[in-house]
């Protein structure tokens, strides 16, 4: 990245996860990517709504009868189309009172932005002069969910502004870019070495970003069509809500869990022991002595069971639809240092002949250093859309055409005398077509209208997005709820 003028330039990424969050930090003349991971995504209010502990501080508070607890927060931006497990949607905790997603997301970017600041002071030579160099030259990347689109981004630059991230200019709002925790994924992996060889040799990969809360499938091959490295996605990227029935157990000690025996548990016949407690907690029938509870390996197993099925499910989803052959699946995310899931689904895999592969370390930065590499490297340059795009017109009326009869109550004659029918889906995007960075698709229409005016009248009209991708769609008032 160049110096402008007499000030340098600073790139930060921010990943914010449901249960961890990571930060991310590049600039000139810097040898590696610097910053921090495993930052807990915790905020503890008063009851005024002020911010009075974040991350690993606010983690360490049990109980406080005053403040008020406010984490998962991000899964509050989830669309509105996300399917939900019904016991994953009871385990979302509430926000705090009169606290909205986007306030609270947005103290939790200044608290990140205040902890890279101190990091680069304190860590690198003429640290406070340095910060002091970058001035307003600081351009942001902050990762988000495949699932995520164009409101959910509008809603996190908003609250990158609130926090005095940027000012609400022009200017300020495109120094806040945006990238998908798959890709960023991706970036990683390729920076790190691992996804080389099979693009290299035609074939695709598939990206499985296991999160704390949330899960990002995507699969991605070479452009055919260059010898440099130049990628584009080879299915639709697919956004989970990780289920797990042990998320609706008590909320200390499935925190608890979380830390230590998901990551930790290797084996179904040994039992494992969850620290909550003190030595003087102790209930026998309920299996809790000296603060600690005992669990049986089957059912420790039993908690995993729900993701493992579903990255199964979602990987081989990604591979009957990619265009180019999928043999390696790369696991990162704080979750992929889980060994049994990864023996898991190891297991299921290479019977496929699918490999699987995880980063040796820092699987829990991926996202936010793949975040850096994105705005630097940028090597996606084509996606597929992932649902169809087009408008509502009006359709010559055929009076042998079933579809037509039962809308015949609708009928209307238009200006030029034709007798039509409305709510005709005419489709500009299709599903599942690949579209590069660059692309525009058009149509072209013709209206009909009466005026006594000699120029021409203006006309907007909506956009509609049909979010079913298995069938292509016809008709605007059919499957309603996929309309959008």
């Amino acid at each position: 990245m160049a110096s402008t003028g007499n000030s340098k330039r600073l790139l930060l990424a921010f990943d914010v996860g449901t249960t961890f969050s990571g930060v991310s930090y590049r600039f000139p003349g810097q040898g590696h990517v610097g910053g921090d991971s495993k930052i807990p995504s915790i905020i503890y209010y008063d009851q005024e709504g002020l911010p009075r502990a974040f991350g690993a501080e606010a983690e360490n508070i049990v109980e406080d009868e005053e403040w008020l607890r406010a984490e998962w927060f991000k899964l509050h931006f989830r669309p509105a189309s996300t399917a939900i497990p019904p016991d994953a949607l009871l385990s979302i905790p509430t926000l705090p009172p009169n606290k909205t997603v986007i306030g609270v997301f947005a103290d939790y970017l200044q608290y990140l932005f205040t902890c890279a600041r101190t990091y680069i002071e304190q860590t690198h030579a003429n640290g406070a002069q340095l910060w002091t160099s970058f001035g307003d030259c600081i351009e942001f990347v902050i990762t988000h969910p495949n699932g995520w689109e164009g409101a959910q981004q509008a809603q996190l630059r908003q609250a990158a502004i609130i926090a005095g991230l940027v000012p609400d200019t022009p200017a300020g709002r495109s120094r806040v870019h945006f990238v998908t925790e798959g890709e960023a994924s991706l970036h990683f992996c390729i920076r790190s070495g691992l996804a080389s060889d099979p693009l290299k040799n035609g074939e695709g990969v598939t990206i499985v970003d296991a999160g704390g809360g949330t899960i990002d499938v995507s699969s991605y091959g070479q452009d055919d069509s260059t010898d440099k490295l130049s990628l584009h996605e080879i299915a639709a990227p697919q956004y989970l809500l990780r289920d797990s029935s042990f998320a609706s157990d008590v909320d200390h000690i499935s925190r608890c869990f979380d830390r230590t025996t998901k990551l930790r548990f290797r084996d179904i016949s040994e039992p494992q022991f969850i620290k909550f407690g003190s030595a003087r907690d102790k209930d026998l029938a309920l299996g809790i002595r000296a603060g600690q509870l005992k669990i049986r390996g089957v059912d420790v197993a039993a908690f995993f069971e729900p993701s493992i099925t579903c990255i199964l499910k979602s990987i081989l989803d990604q591979r009957m639809k990619s265009t180019k052959p999928i043999n390696t699946v790369f696991l990162v995310g704080g979750f992929a240092a889980s060994d049994w899931l990864f023996r898991q689904l190891q297991d299921s895999l290479e019977p496929l002949g699918i490999s699987l592969s995880r980063p040796d370390s820092h699987v829990n930065k991926a996202v936010a250093d793949g975040g850096v590499s994105f705005y630097i490297d940028h090597y996606v340059s084509s996606r597929i859309a992932k649902y169809s795009y087009g408008i509502s017109t009006g359709i010559t009326y055929d009076a042998d055409d079933h579809e037509h009869i039962k809308r015949s109550s609708t009928r209307y004659i238009s200006p030029s005398g034709v007798t039509k029918i409305p709510s005709r889906f005419d489709v500009i995007l299709p599903a599942n077509t690949q579209v590069l960075e660059t692309s525009t698709f058009q149509r072209g229409y013709d209206w009909a209208y009466e005026t006594t005016l000699e120029i021409p009248i203006e006309r907007s009209v909506p956009i509609y997005c049909y979010r079913d991708a298995s069938k292509a769609p016809s008709w605007l008032d059919n499957d309603t709820a996929f309309v959008q």
